[in-house]
C-alpha cells in the first residue's frame, strides 16, 4: 500500500487564457513580484494557522514590510500603487489566502483610506505611514450585531462633552477589533443625527473586543465583537472630513472594486489546484486529465474565470480613469463572488475526498469565498444597487 501523494496543488500556474495581464506595465509587475513572493512565502504555513483559528499577526506585518497595503492610495514615503497593480496585490494575496486577503482589506482599503479621505493633515501624518506599514493595526467598526447591510442605521452613539466625545454602543465582525492599535468606530451624533468617524486606541477605558469563536471561513483572522461603554475620546480624534453617511458609503463604494479582485484570486487558486491534481492524480490506470468529464469540467471554471479576469481589468480601467461607477464596481462584486462560488464548487467535487483536506487547498478556498461573497454587501443588496440602476426604482425594504 503506497504512502498519500503529495499532489502540490498549490503550486502557481498564472492562468491568464485571454492574456488579460500579459501586458501589465514594468511599475506596475514590480507590486504584483512582491506580491506573488508574499503568496509563495505563506502557501506552505497558513493553512496550519487556519486549521487552529490562530490570526497570525507576522504574516500581517510581513505584507506591510512587503509594501502591498496601499491599495492604490497615494502615502508619503511609499512609492505610488496604480489601480491596476492594487488589484493584482490583492488578487494575489486572496490567491494565497483569503484570511490575510481580509486582513489587506481591512488595513489598507477600509482603514487606510478612511484616514486618507477623511484625517485632518495632523492625524494623516500620525496615522498614513504606521497602518500602510502596519507597524499599527487598523480596524473599521461599523457593522452592528442588528446592523449589517442596513449600516446606515447604527445606533452607536457620539456624544459631545466639552473637549471629548463620548461613544456608547456595540459593533460585530470587526477585522483587526480585538488586535491591538486603533479602530475607526463609525457613530451617529444624537444631536445632529449624522454619522461621524472617531480613531479610537483600543486601549481606551471602556473599550472591549472580543474575537468571535467557532467561524468556519476565515479562520485565520480574528473578527471582534466590540462593545463600547462610555468610551472617551479628545476631540481631535474626530475625523474632520465626515459630515454624514455618504462619507462612510464612498470608502465602502471604493473598496467594493477590490472583493471583485479578491474572488478572482480564490477562483485562480481553485482552478489552478483542480488542473494540477487533474494532471498528477490516477485513476483506473489513467490522469484524470485524459477524461471527457474532467476536460469539460476545467473549461467550466476556464470560462468562470476568464470573464472574471476580463470584469476586474475593465473596471479598473474606469477606476483608473477616474470614471467608475459605483454600480460598476457592484457588478463585480456581485459576478465574481458568485462565479468563485460556482467554481470552488467544481474544484472541490473534481479532487473527491482530496478536496477535504487542507493540505490540498481547495476547501479552504472555498470556505473563504463564502466569507467574501458577504462582506462589503451581501449578494442581494448588490443586485439591489443593480436593480435601482436599471429601473430607477428603489426595492430596498
Amino acid at each position: 500500500m503506497g504512502a498519500p501523494q503529495d499532489y502540490r496543488l498549490g503550486e502557481y500556474l498564472g492562468t491568464d487564457f485571454l492574456d488579460v495581464f500579459s501586458d501589465v506595465d514594468a511599475d506596475d509587475r514590480a507590486h504584483w513580484d512582491r506580491a506573488k513572493q508574499y503568496a509563495e512565502e505563506i502557501i506552505p504555513v497558513i493553512g496550519q494557522a487556519w486549521d487552529k483559528a490562530e490570526y497570525p499577526l507576522h504574516l500581517v506585518k510581513r505584507m506591510g514590510e512587503l509594501r502591498l497595503l496601499t491599495d492604490g492610495l497615494d502615502i508619503p514615503g511609499l512609492e505610488p500603487m496604480s489601480p491596476l497593480a492594487a488589484g493584482l496585490v490583492t488578487m494575489e494575496i486572496s490567491r494565497a489566502d483569503g484570511s490575510m486577503g481580509a486582513a489587506a482589506a481591512v488595513q489598507g482599503g477600509l482603514v487606510l483610506r478612511s484616514l486618507a479621505f477623511f484625517a485632518s493633515e495632523q492625524q494623516r501624518e500620525k496615522w498614513l505611514l504606521p497602518i500602510a506599514t502596519a507597524e499599527v493595526l487598523g480596524s473599521f467598526a461599523l457593522t452592528e450585531p442588528d446592523h449589517g447591510s442596513d449600516s446606515v442605521s447604527l445606533e452607536t452613539t457620539a456624544v459631545r462633552d466639552g473637549e471629548e466625545w463620548v461613544i456608547n454602543g456595540h459593533k460585530r465582525w470587526i477585522g483587526n477589533g480585538a488586535s491591538g492599535g486603533i479602530t475607526i468606530v463609525w457613530a451617529r451624533n444624537p444631536e445632529d443625527n449624522q454619522v461621524k468617524g472617531f480613531i479610537v486606541d483600543q486601549e481606551t477605558p471602556g473599550y472591549t473586543g472580543v474575537p468571535i469563536a467557532g467561524k468556519g471561513g476565515i479562520r485565520a483572522i480574528h473578527q471582534a465583537d466590540i462593545t463600547l461603554e462610555n468610551v472617551r475620546v479628545p476631540a481631535d480624534a474626530q475625523l474632520p472630513g465626515v459630515t454624514s453617511f455618504k462619507d462612510v458609503s464612498k470608502v465602502l463604494s471604493e473598496t467594493r472594486l477590490s472583493v471583485g479582485w479578491s474572488a478572482l484570486g480564490h477562483g485562480l487558486a481553485m482552478f489552478d489546484a483542480a488542473l494540477n491534481y487533474s494532471k498528477r492524480r490516477t485513476q483506473f490506470g489513467q490522469p484524470l486529465a485524459t477524461k471527457q468529464m474532467v476536460q469539460e469540467r476545467l473549461v467550466q471554471m476556464l470560462e468562470e474565470l476568464t470573464n472574471m479576469q476580463l470584469q476586474c481589468a475593465r473596471a479598473t480601467e474606469l477606476q483608473a480613469a477616474g470614471t467608475l461607477r459605483p454600480q460598476q464596481a457592484s457588478l463585480v462584486k456581485f459576478h465574481n463572488t458568485r462565479a468563485a462560488r460556482r467554481i470552488a464548487t467544481i474544484a472541490r467535487d473534481m479532487l473527491a475526498g482530496n478536496g477535504m483536506l487542507l493540505e490540498n487547498h481547495v476547501i479552504r478556498h472555498l470556505l473563504d469565498v463564502e466569507a467574501i461573497h458577504t462582506y462589503e454587501g451581501t449578494e442581494s443588496v448588490q443586485a439591489l444597487i443593480l436593480g435601482r440602476e436599471l429601473t430607477g426604482h428603489s426595492a430596498f425594504a
